[in-house]
C-alpha cells in the first residue's frame, strides 16, 4: 500500500498579544494553497488539527481554544502605503471549514515583527535603532493597521517590560493603530458602523426574550448586551459560562438572531458557518472581582466590565478586535457599552476581563450629523515561539 508523504512548509508559530498562530509567508505556501479556495483551506486545517471530533487539535499545531486555532498568510503588498498584507484564517476546531470573515486583532500584534524579519518589509523603512513603523492591509475587512515595532540593533525587539494581563511574561510593546476601524457602507455586514441606524436596538431572541443591544461594526461586527439583562453581574470568568451548556446555546442563539439584524447572514441557520462573527459581549458597571490569576481588579481600576464571546466559548480574556469595538463604541455617547462606562463623550476606557484589564483609545467625531472614528489604539506585544517548518501529509496539498 502507497503512503503519502509529509511535506515541508515553512512557518513560524508565534504569539501576537493573548493569541497564538501559525504565520506562512504567501510565497511558501504549496502552489494550489497560494490562491483562496479549498485546496488553501485543507491546508491550513490539517496544519492545525482540524476538525477533531475529540476538540483537542492533538494531531496539529492547535490547542484547542479560539485563541489558538489561527492561521495568518502575510505577503508584500502591491497597495499604495502599505508594507504588508495580512490575511487572517479562523480555523473550527470541531468542523471541517476555516472562517475568513473577520480579523484578529490580537495577532496583528506579530505581523509587523513577522514581516520585518521575513523580509516583507523594506529594510531602507527599518531603523538600526527605534520604532519601525510597518503599515499593513488587513485583507479580510480592507482595513489599514499601522505597527509600531521596536527595534535593537536592527533587529525586532521581542523582549522588554510591558505587561499585558491575560500573558504570564513581559515582553516588548507593539502599539497598533487600526485607522478608520468602522464599516463604512462598502463592505460586508449591513453596510455601516451602526447597521440598523440605532444605538440601542431591541433584539428579539426567540427563547430568550427581547434584548436591549447595541450593534456594531467596528474591529469586527460584535453585539453588545447588558450582563444583567442575560442574568449577568459581568465579572464572570470562563469555567461559569463554559461549564454551562444551556448558557452556551444562548449565546448561539443571540448571536444567530443578532448577525441576521446586522445583515451578516440571510438566515439564522446559515451562522454556524460564520464562527468567528459577529461576536457577542456584555457589559457592566465597574465592580470588584478576582481575575482568572487570582489578581485582585479593584472597581476603580476600571471605567467598565466587559466579557466576551469567542468561537461559542467565553473568550479567557479579550479578543483584540472586540477591544477596537468597546473602544469605538465607549467613544460614542448612548451605546450601551457608553452608558456602562458612565456615558458622555471619552477618548479612552479601561475595562475589565476574566484575565485582568486593558486600556483602549478611539478618536470619534461627529461629521454632518454621524459618528464617525478616524482611529482605534491599543498596545500588545508579540515573540516568536518556534520557527522552521511545519509538517502535513502531501494529499489534497
Amino acid at each position: 500500500m502507497a503512503h503519502a508523504p509529509q511535506i515541508r512548509i515553512p512557518a513560524t508559530y508565534m504569539r501576537g498579544g493573548t493569541s497564538k498562530g501559525v504565520f506562512f509567508r504567501l510565497q511558501d505556501l504549496p502552489e494550489a494553497a497560494q490562491q483562496p479556495g479549498r485546496a488553501r483551506d485543507e491546508l491550513l486545517l490539517r496544519v492545525i488539527g482540524s476538525p477533531d471530533p475529540y476538540g483537542k487539535q492533538i494531531d496539529g499545531m492547535g490547542a484547542a481554544t479560539s485563541s489558538t486555532s489561527k492561521t495568518v498568510i502575510l505577503s508584500k503588498s502591491e497597495r499604495p502605503d502599505h508594507d504588508v498584507d495580512y490575511l487572517f484564517g479562523q480555523v473550527s476546531i470541531d468542523q471541517p471549514f476555516v472562517d475568513w470573515s473577520g480579523n484578529c486583532g490580537n495577532l496583528s500584534a506579530a505581523v509587523g515583527p513577522f514581516a520585518i524579519s521575513n523580509g516583507l518589509v523594506d529594510a531602507a523603512r527599518v531603523p538600526r535603532d527605534g520604532t519601525a513603523v510597518v503599515r499593513i492591509w488587513q485583507a479580510n475587512i480592507g482595513k489599514t493597521i499601522v505597527a509600531h515595532v521596536p527595534i535593537t540593533d536592527g533587529q525586532v525587539q521581542e523582549t522588554g517590560d510591558f505587561e499585558l494581563d491575560g500573558v504570564t511574561f513581559p515582553a516588548a510593546e507593539v502599539a497598533l493603530e487600526f485607522i478608520d476601524p468602522a464599516d463604512e457602507g462598502d463592505g460586508d455586514g449591513g453596510g455601516a458602523m451602526f447597521p440598523t441606524g440605532k444605538l440601542i436596538d431591541e433584539l428579539d431572541v426567540p427563547g430568550v426574550g427581547t434584548l436591549q443591544a447595541t450593534l456594531i461594526n467596528a474591529g469586527i461586527p460584535t453585539i453588545f448586551l447588558n450582563a444583567d439583562a442575560i442574568g449577568y453581574t459581568g465579572t464572570e470568568l470562563q469555567d461559569v459560562i463554559n461549564g454551562d451548556p444551556t448558557a452556551l446555546a444562548k449565546f448561539e442563539t443571540i448571536r444567530a438572531h443578532g448577525a441576521v439584524r446586522m445583515g451578516l447572514i440571510g438566515h439564522v441557520d446559515e451562522a454556524a458557518r460564520r464562527q468567528h462573527t459577529p461576536k457577542v459581549a456584555f457589559v457592566a458597571r465597574p465592580a470588584g472581582y478576582a481575575a482568572s490569576s487570582g489578581k485582585a481588579v479593584a472597581a476603580g481600576d476600571v471605567d467598565l466590565l466587559v466579557r466576551a464571546m469567542s468561537m461559542g466559548k467565553l473568550h479567557h480574556a479579550m479578543m483584540g478586535t472586540a477591544a477596537v469595538a468597546i473602544g469605538t463604541a465607549a467613544a460614542i455617547p448612548g451605546t450601551l457599552v457608553n452608558l456602562a462606562a458612565g456615558g458622555g463623550e471619552r477618548n479612552s476606557v479601561r475595562f475589565g476581563h476574566p484575565s485582568g484589564t486593558l486600556r483602549v483609545g478611539a478618536e470619534a467625531t461627529v461629521v454632518d450629523g454621524q459618528w464617525v472614528v478616524t482611529k482605534a489604539l491599543m498596545s500588545r506585544s508579540a515573540r516568536v515561539l518556534m520557527e522552521g517548518f511545519v509538517r502535513v501529509p502531501a494529499t489534497g496539498c
